[in-house]
């Protein structure tokens, strides 16, 4: 076990004897990777193994446990009779059982440390594809977020958008000579997609304080990288929202590090579980989005991992950026089956020792067929490969378990309580109230005049202007206030607010 990289197994020779060790170079672990395999086939474990090498070598990890068994990373692991055979079968000497340092978050707060972002960083294309908006819905979300830029209307949960849905409704004529059609259905579209959004749990989601991508990238005191563990059982209801999710992550990531080339290891790695969530239905302006994402990122010391069942899952283009491969077993039974067994096979470089499509289809659990970028940044030859044991435990934690790292951890007490402090909801309600209040007193200094009508205002006659020049017509309260609230944008921001490749603001 080199300090410079991370054991996997052993490969095996045809007689199924011990052939040679099988490793992953870290200072490719930001050339990403694809793990798939059929349910069943021990792709969990293998996520486990890499993550725990990843985390002993100092590198921080992001991963989701979809069914719970992934946070006995955790825990020691059980010294169990088929572990220690595969242990002695991969020449793994010592077998060291050891916990990982984790850091539990959950969406919903219930299984870890509640774990946040606001409507702005979310940004306008991913929270479309959150929502499942049609093009022209999309359309009028873009101008919902320009015109929140614009006037310095902080978007921090859902009921600032909601509010500034209402205003955009209001002033549509308006806003529709400047932007484009903005119509009320359109809006009232958004709103009843939000309210489903909002049902789903969408407000524990959306909110401050937002996580700070710090805070995933952590080592502990003895140098190792914390293993962040997203909760994702009860997140998996709404796939939609698991996928935007860390979708949304990813192009935090890309946004806020800063390019440092070819690192001797990554500064994160991520672990996209049931990748095919995030490809599936997906417009095609968001995959080219992605794939921009995966190649560029690269460069900022991420590697990312998928996880899915098929290789097929994955497009062709983002398929080329993955240069590790470990391939569990597929089954093919139907014409679909045999063509992702093919598609799997021809994606390794061949062995002479054996036929990969056969190989996938017989492939024991806890066997997988490894190819992993060499020295020189090339894949080397598919090997038949025995995953070695995890020295975590296999399977979940138990609840006290889980809530004593809880309470343990570095983050404990920094996302617990929701923070609601001045935006876009609270700056209109205002606005709403002075032209409220403002427009209360005309009427009433009208009616003290016997319905005495100011010049140019509410059908009045206007005066001349000064200087003999134009009629100077008197500006609505409404117009007033957005001066106003224009001028206060101007002094208190000085500059544009700028979006990232996602549409999601940048916080630089």
């Amino acid at each position: 076990m080199a300090d410079d990289s991370i054991f996997l197994g052993a490969s095996r020779k045809p007689d199924d004897t011990y052939q040679q060790a099988e490793s992953l170079l870290l200072k490719f672990g930001n050339r990403h990777g694809l793990v798939t395999g059929a349910t069943g086939t021990g792709k969990t474990v293998t996520l486990q193994v890499l993550a725990e090498g990843f985390s002993k070598a100092g590198v921080p990890v992001f991963c989701a446990d979809i069914k719970g068994d992934l946070s006995g990373i955790g825990a020691k692991g059980e010294d169990k009779d088929f572990l220690v055979k595969r242990a002695a079968d991969v020449k793994l000497d010592p077998y060291t059982l050891s916990a990982s340092p984790v850091i539990f978050w959950d969406i919903f707060g219930e299984q870890g440390h509640p774990i946040r972002a606001t409507i702005s960083e979310m940004g306008p294309l991913l929270l479309s594809r959150l929502m499942n908006l049609t093009e022209a819905q999309e359309g009028v979300l873009n101008i919902a977020f320009k015109i929140a830029d614009e006037e310095g209307l902080l978007l921090l949960d859902m009921k600032d958008l909601q509010s500034l849905l209402v205003n955009i409704a209001e002033r549509a004529e308006e806003i529709s000579a400047r932007y484009g059609n903005v119509t009320k259905p359109s809006v009232g579209a958004i709103q009843r997609s939000l309210l489903v959004l909002e049902q789903q749990g969408g407000t524990k989601f959306f909110g401050e304080p937002a996580l700070k991508i710090a805070d995933i990238m952590r080592t502990d005191t003895n140098g190792r990288g914390l293993v962040s563990v997203l909760a994702a059982d009860k997140l998996m209801m709404n796939p939609r929202l698991y996928s935007t999710f860390l979708l949304w992550l990813l192009s935090e990531l890309f946004e806020e590090l800063p390019e440092i080339g070819d690192p001797e290891k990554p500064r994160l790695v991520f672990f996209f579980d049931e990748a095919h969530l995030l490809f599936n239905e997906a417009p095609k302006a968001l995959l080219t989005r992605v794939e921009q994402v995966v190649r560029l990122i690269r460069s900022k010391g991420v590697g990312v991992f998928f996880i899915s069942q098929n290789p097929l899952d994955v497009p062709e283009t983002v398929l080329a950026q993955l240069g590790n491969r470990l391939q569990h077993a597929l089954r093919a039974y139907t014409p679909r089956e045999q063509n992702a067994v093919k598609t799997a096979a021809d994606t390794f470089r061949a062995n002479p020792a054996f036929n990969t499509f056969e190989a996938i289809t017989n492939l024991a659990t806890g066997e997988a067929l490894v190819s992993t970028l060499a020295d020189k940044g090339v894949p080397s030859m598919v090997q038949r490969t025995l995953i070695r044991p995890p020295a975590g435990r296999i399977g979940p934690l138990t609840s006290d378990e889980r809530q004593t790292l809880i309470n343990a951890s570095p983050v404990a007490g920094l996302y617990d309580e929701m923070v609601d402090r001045e935006s876009a909801y609270e700056l209109l309600q205002k606005k709403a109230e002075q032209a409220k209040t403002e427009t209360e007193v005309q009427e009433a200094s009208a009616d003290s005049t016997g319905g005495w009508k100011l010049p140019d205002f509410l059908g009045g006659e206007s005066k001349p202007g000064p200087r003999g020049g134009q009629p100077r017509g008197r500006q609505t309260v409404a117009e007033a206030a957005m001066k106003s609230v224009v001028r206060s944008v101007g002094s208190s921001l000085g500059r544009a607010l700028v979006r990232g490749i996602l549409g999601s603001l940048s916080r630089r």
